[in-house]
């Protein structure tokens, strides 16, 4: 979450007050809303308050929200890629076959994921944040502004790079449907292991390198993940002003919040259709089953097969799902977030 550091409230910072400036008097309104709360308050909470353990429990369980709700999407997206790449359904989603509860397989990694990345991505961003605003603001001042959006992808990017198996996972457990409905879906662990097991030899030396199977897909996982960062938040933070000016004074916790999820509802959906294409190549690198062909795959020569394969119409498979899926997804996360870091702020306020 991009903040700033301005003495005003955290789930306030988070909202609307950030040192890229896109709307010239939002400095003043949020000053008059920090001036009125000051007034009333005899020690005014600020964003240093909050613990990492409190950042990283509310950011978690946005994320868990998040998946919970929108995972039946993930899955259809999923199944649209798949059965592109060649993988048969009758259709995208056999619930007669499969189960209604086949609408939310693989919550468990996405879970399983969420809680690593956040603990990963939160202090990295504000170690690469502080770092970065102190050098730039005492060598290149123009590039201040740009310094939380630039700490965000770097830090996701290490986050990506960390958690990949399960995302991995995730994506193989939905796409892939059980021959046999009896049979029990595998789980995470279960899953890595036959991505492994084709690959496993006697040799200790040549099993580490073929573990790199375990990443396959990566490079388009962070080809599509540093641009979708850099829309979503160019997008949301200008909208977030605009709807924030519009309240005035009047902005209290339901407009801060509603600000939240409309902006990220916009923004999420944007990033996710311009990013769609990437999204269609790690799919289609993440469930090939041919060891040897996988570890060839790249993002360059996959995104050649999509085109010649189905065109325009290959490369944008599952949008509807995916940007269903993004636009809600951003906006409950961080509406979710905003929520229980402005519970954890009257916790202190009370003691």
């Amino acid at each position: 979450m991009v903040t700033s550091r301005q003495g005003l409230p955290s789930w306030i910072n988070a909202a609307a007050a950030t040192r890229v400036d896109f709307e010239g008097n939002v400095e003043d309104v949020l000053k008059d809303v920090h001036d009125d709360s000051t007034s009333q308050k005899s020690k005014p909470v600020t964003d240093v308050d909050l613990s990492f353990g409190e950042r990283a429990f509310s950011a978690a369980g946005a994320a868990f929200l998040s998946a919970v709700i929108v995972n039946p999407l993930d899955v259809a997206k999923t199944r649209l890629q798949a059965q592109a790449a060649g993988v048969p359904y009758k259709t995208c989603l056999e619930t007669n076959t499969e189960g209604f509860a086949r609408l939310w397989r693989g919550t468990n990694a996405s879970l399983a994921l969420a809680v690593p990345t956040v603990g990963i991505y939160m202090p990295c961003y504000d170690i690469f944040r502080n770092a970065m605003e102190e050098f730039t603001t005492n060598n290149a001042p123009i590039l201040t502004p740009y310094v939380p959006l630039v700490a965000g992808m770097v830090a996701r990017s290490l986050a990506c790079v960390t958690c990949y198996p399960v995302e991995l996972a995730r994506t193989r457990m939905q796409a892939f449907k059980e021959t046999q409905s009896v049979v029990k879906p595998a789980g995470v662990w279960k899953t890595l292991v036959g991505v492994i097991n084709p690959v496993t030899s006697t040799n200790y030396i040549q099993n580490l390198q073929n573990y790199r199977i375990l990443w396959t897909g990566l490079s388009t996982q962070l080809a599509r993940d540093v641009p979708f960062s850099a829309i979503c938040w160019s997008t949301l933070e200008p909208i977030r002003r605009k709807l924030l000016v519009s309240k005035g004074d009047e902005a209290g916790a339901c407009s801060i919040l509603g600000a939240n999820f409309a902006s990220g509802f916009v923004a999420g959906s944007i990033a996710a259709a311009v990013t769609c294409p990437l999204d269609v190549v790690k799919t289609r690198r993440q469930i090939e089953k041919e060891p040897a062909k996988a570890l060839k795959m790249t993002t360059r020569q996959t995104l050649q097969e999509i085109w010649r394969d189905g065109g325009i119409k290959g490369l944008f498979t599952g949008l509807g799902p995916r940007v269903g899926r993004a636009g809600p997804s951003v906006g409950i996360v961080v509406s979710f977030y905003e929520v229980v870091k402005y519970a954890l702020h009257h916790r202190h306020e009370d003691h």
